[in-house]
């Protein structure tokens, strides 16, 4: 009998899961090959063994680290007494310290991570609305530390200076101005008493501390130049990690249904409500992505005339846009450069006061609903809508707030002590926020989901609902809070202080508007790269203040009266006077380094330093591209080699079997 030739013909990876041979089913010969398969028997072989292997122990590790059943490790216990006797006293003493080092070391880092700040309430709020609600407090808990530094920094650098420096009589002055004129609405204005307070700058002067290079002045600088350097660091860091992240799962990455099916369940919930959530968020994100999936039918069946009409609409809704955001900006010079009028009552103070951080605050969260809702109208994807919506969002929050540093420094410019002023306004931008996020949880959000579970029977009110807890916008606010802080921090170093005090509110705040006011949004935000996006603001924010930070001191320097740099203490002269008390050879590198010369051997040397890195990282991109192209084509030799010889041992055994019944006969 002749056999048929086989084809060894490579298949494809779509085509593995057809047989070689059409007359034998994948579960006819799956038996029959996979016994036969190395890896099946030497399982086998180490299920028999298995009694007579011994395990070898090392006392360094735990018990429990083991892989064996709970009779097995009891044994292991009894041999390790036995073994003390052995062994002599000093190696049994030393394998007994060993063992209560590690023991040690474990309740060190169990109770630290029980220090770690609102730890419990954290893993309550992951437990009932997952981690994506979560994540938004641990941002918040980020710039909460962030600020803990920058406090530590000022108090070394610029508050401790400053005391040491004072002398009685002005702690007399400022104590009499204090009795004399202070009032509450002080506290809210900035005004009165408080302009004369380590929280502004007209409080801070230039006095020398034994040499002409250690003074108030240049530790004042240095101090914030040193917040500026290490926040750009840290975050600096983070995005890059979050990026590697990204990049490594790729910028299209986005998991199938089956994951999302059977491996999308968080296994943190522990209450009811909680899990119903979860399955709704579950359920809206398979909703999202059979919406995606006819919105990419619906695109390809588009004619000519509905591409035409679509885009003459996102025209006019771009245009729509602008003139919103220039709405915007004009409002929010009008109220800049207001003048101000007499006033007669303190409210009427407080108002005038608070009018710019009123429009700004109320312009910031109208105006990204608007945009929410028009991007609705522009025809895109679920998940374009939101990433278009976030985009202006953040371009009209950072945006609104340059365009209110410009509008700022040109009004305090001609002023006398405008750092004073200008720190004032970025100090009552920090309370306003404070006072807005109370608002609106408890004036707004809490009445309103009263009267949702009061009135059910409201058709309006039902179709209302309760505020929905969008993580996106609360973290812009966040980020726009930290920004204000970084800007006002020149002009009033004790800003971070007040930020923690503000942050630590707010995190109180909008954990009860969460757990009592809020439901989760209906739209899910599902991009990768979120926490790299949300550094990135931060990032921009951070070069928002370092640029105010420049203006700052040449305005200060220009006509300033107060303060460390003043007219005749500007920057520039105590820096030169600090260097010409230096020896020779350290003015000498100093003039080097701030001349052409280095400035272009460091701009060549950041060049190398990218260039090298963009290299490295296209070449590791192009091995990972092959290493994922080998596992496929791994997985399809694989199944080919399988299949056929599948198909080869059961003609074999069909040989056998008709040669059987041939001798028979």
């Amino acid at each position: 009998m002749e056999s048929t030739p086989v084809n060894y013909e490579r298949q494809l990876s779509e085509q593995s899961n057809v047989s070689a041979d059409s007359e034998f089913s994948l579960e006819d010969y799956q038996n029959d090959i996979y016994e036969q398969l190395p890896s099946v028997q030497k399982r086998l072989q180490n299920k028999d063994q298995a009694k007579e292997t011994v395990v070898h122990w090392n006392p360094s590790k735990p018990l429990k680290m083991l892989p064996l059943c709970m009779q097995e490790k009891r044994t292991l216990r009894d041999r390790k007494n036995l073994e003390r006797h052995r062994i002599g006293y000093w190696a049994s003493w030393k394998r007994s310290q060993e063992t209560a080092r590690r023991r040690m070391r474990v309740q060190m880092r169990r109770a630290m991570s029980k220090l770690l700040l609102w730890k419990t309430t954290l893993h309550n709020i992951e437990g009932r609305y997952g981690v994506g609600v979560k994540a938004y407090f641990v941002f918040l808990r980020y710039l909460l530390f962030l600020n803990f530094l920058n406090c530590a920094i000022i108090a070394g650098s610029v508050l401790s200076p400053a005391l040491y420096s004072r002398t009685t009589s002005t702690y007399t002055h400022f104590y009499k101005v204090f009795r004399e004129n202070g009032t509450f609405l002080d506290i809210f204005l900035g005004s009165g008493f408080m302009e004369q307070s380590p929280v502004f700058y007209g409080f801070y002067t230039n006095h020398n501390l034994g040499t002409k290079c250690l003074n108030t002045g240049l530790l004042f600088f240095f101090g914030m130049l040193t917040i500026l350097l290490l926040n750009l660091i840290m975050i600096t860091r983070r995005m890059v990690v979050g990026y590697k992240n990204t990049w490594l799962t790729g910028i299209t990455f986005n998991s199938n249904m089956s994951f999302k099916v059977f491996c999308g369940w968080d296994f943190c919930i522990r209450e009811p409500e909680a899990a119903f959530l979860k399955h709704n968020l579950i359920r809206n994100e398979l909703k999202m992505d059979l919406e995606e999936q006819m919105f990419r039918q619906k695109v390809l069946g588009r004619s000519l005339k509905q591409w035409i009409l679509l885009y003459t609409l996102r025209i006019v809704l771009n245009f729509v846009v602008l003139v919103l955001l220039g709405g915007s900006i004009f409002l929010i010079h009008y109220t800049t450069i207001a003048p101000e009028r007499d006033r007669t009552s303190a409210l009427q103070n407080l108002l005038s006061g608070y009018l710019s951080p009123i429009t700004i605050t109320v312009v910031n969260f109208v105006m990204p609903h608007f945009f929410s809702a028009i991007t609705v109208y522009e025809d895109y994807s679920l998940t374009t809508q939101l990433n278009v919506s976030l985009v202006r969002s953040i371009v009209l929050k950072l945006g609104s707030l340059a365009i209110y540093l410009i509008f700022l420094y040109s009004k305090l410019k001609d002023k006398p002590c405008g750092m004073t002023e200008f720190g004032k306004e970025m100090y009552k931008l920090t309370i306003f926020q404070l006072l807005a996020s109370f608002c609106n949880t408890f004036l707004v959000a809490y009445p309103r989901k009263l009267l949702v579970e009061k009135c059910l029977s409201s058709n309006l009110l039902r179709r209302v609902g309760k505020q929905q807890f969008v993580i996106l916008l609360n973290v812009l606010d966040l980020v726009y809070s930290q920004t204000v802080t970084w800007v006002g921090v020149f002009s009033c170093p004790l800003l971070p202080a007040i930020s923690i005090s503000k942050l630590v509110a707010i995190f109180y705040i909008s954990k009860f508007n969460l757990l009592r006011c809020c439901d989760p949004a209906r739209k899910i935000f599902r991009t990768a790269s979120s926490s790299v996006l949300f550094h990135l603001m931060l990032l921009l924010g951070l070069i928002m203040s370092a640029i105010s930070l420049c203006v700052s001191i040449m305005t200060s320097s220009e006509n300033g009266i107060c303060g460390p740099f003043q007219v005749n203490q500007t920057l520039h002269n105590v820096t030169k006077i600090c260097v010409e008390t230096l020896p020779s050879a350290a003015q000498e590198g100093i003039r080097y380094m701030t001349s052409e010369a280095f400035a272009f051997i460091l701009i060549l040397t950041e060049i190398i330093v990218l260039t090298s890195y963009v290299s490295r990282g296209r070449s590791n991109k192009k091995a990972m591209e092959r290493l994922k192209d080998m596992l496929v084509m791994c997985s399809s030799d694989k199944r080919y080699l399988v299949q056929h010889q599948a198909t080869l041992l059961r003609r074999q055994k069909t040989i056998k079997r008709s040669n059987i019944v041939a001798s028979q006969q």
